[in-house]
């Protein structure tokens, strides 16, 4: 059992946030689907969603008997797990929207590459905390690359572009706290942008449609360009305090598609309007400013870098997210986080957060 020291010791404005995000959802949600549920029953998704989301909190409480710092001997042996079911994907996935991300395990379809994100989190950070300090060679700095740089080519291969960005993120945020030589840093990136224009050449057509569209999206207005077009619609319409609740548009017409997982800000956009979607962004912000004060409280080393890696990829989530819907970042088809539907990504985001949890309540040594 948990002793009261510890419990005292929770971050209890991580936790009201994130339910204060939870409930928002669950709202939008609704909103969102009640006209085009898939069942007779107006706000299945809702109800799906509420149930893992409890489900996730049962989760997380059990994850917070256990001290964050025994996830570090298991750095190798998930990592191996993570190159297996990612594998598995290319075997026994099935296909959906031109690409095949998915397991279906009963009635449930589980998207590995989500899980992925914060396994590499983990095995990363294991592998991180003995380097610490000595990231001052390409000797030291290559294997590192080549870790991440297997996952990330298997995602890559699914086609999930968003999700290898992700990886991305994660590495470069672990490296510069790590204490990475800003020099190979700034080399290491400098290549990455010139080796730009070849990785185009490896992008699929709808990829690079996408691209295209970010910069011209009338270049295909009834194709690729047709979500950003109608996103934008969507958030310009909704003014200073929005249409209100299950009165969009955009949303309520089906002009905008994937109005609860993908673009479900813009549905934020049109119905609570700019007011609404500011309370939002306040609301990630101060989850992810709890997020950094956790990583400079953390007890060691390991825990600082866990909690950077989860936040770099919830940040680079929020921004690539909320700039596509606005047409200012292509689209990529990366979730909101514990906003857009989906059972793979709510837990995943849940799970690290109680991570974080984990880490700051930790952050002393306390007597059991």
């Amino acid at each position: 059992m948990l002793s009261r020291r510890l419990l005292r010791n929770l971050d209890f404005m991580v936790i009201i946030v994130t339910a204060i995000i939870i409930l928002i959802s669950l709202l939008i949600i609704g909103s969102a689907t009640h006209i085009n549920s898939p069942s007779e029953d107006r706000y299945w998704y809702v109800q799906r969603q509420g149930i893992f989301a409890l489900v996730n909190v049962v989760i997380v409480f059990i994850m917070l008997h256990f001290d964050y710092k025994s996830l570090e001997r298991f750095g190798p042996l998930l990592y191996g797990l993570n190159l297996i079911i990612l594998l598995a994907v290319m075997f026994v996935g099935q296909s959906a929207l031109g690409a095949q991300r998915w397991i279906q395990i009963g009635p449930i379809s589980i998207q590995p590459s989500e899980f992925s994100k914060l396994i590499l989190i983990i095995s990363l950070a294991s592998l991180l905390d003995k380097k610490t300090g000595k990231l001052n060679s390409f000797k030291e700095i290559l294997p590192v690359f080549f870790y991440v740089g297997v996952p990330f080519l298997l995602v890559l291969k699914q086609p999930d572009l968003g999700t290898s960005l992700v990886f991305l993120a994660i590495l470069f945020g672990m490296l510069f706290v790590a204490g990475i030589s800003t020099k190979y840093l700034f080399m290491i990136f400098s290549a990455g942008v010139a080796i730009l224009p070849i990785f185009w050449h490896f992008l699929k057509d709808y990829q690079k449609m996408r691209l295209t569209v970010f910069i011209d999206p009338n270049v295909d207005p009834l194709g690729s360009g047709y979500h950003i077009i109608q996103s934008k619609i969507a958030i310009g319409s909704g003014m200073l305090f929005g249409k209100g609740l299950f009165e969009g548009t955009q949303s309520q017409l089906n002009f905008l598609p994937e109005n609860h997982t993908d673009f479900i800000f813009a549905v934020i956009g049109e119905e609570l309007g700019f007011v609404g979607a500011v309370i939002v962004l306040l609301l990630y912000f101060i989850l992810l400013y709890r997020g950094i004060k956790i990583a400079g409280m953390a007890k060691d080393n390991f825990g600082t870098l866990l909690a950077t890696g989860i936040v770099a990829m919830l940040t680079f989530h929020i921004l690539v997210n909320v700039g596509m819907t606005a047409g200012i970042m292509p689209v990529t088809g990366i979730p909101l986080p514990l906003m857009s539907y989906g059972v793979s990504a709510l837990t995943t985001n849940m799970i690290s957060l109680g991570i974080l949890l984990n880490i700051y309540m930790r952050r002393q040594k306390i007597l059991f």
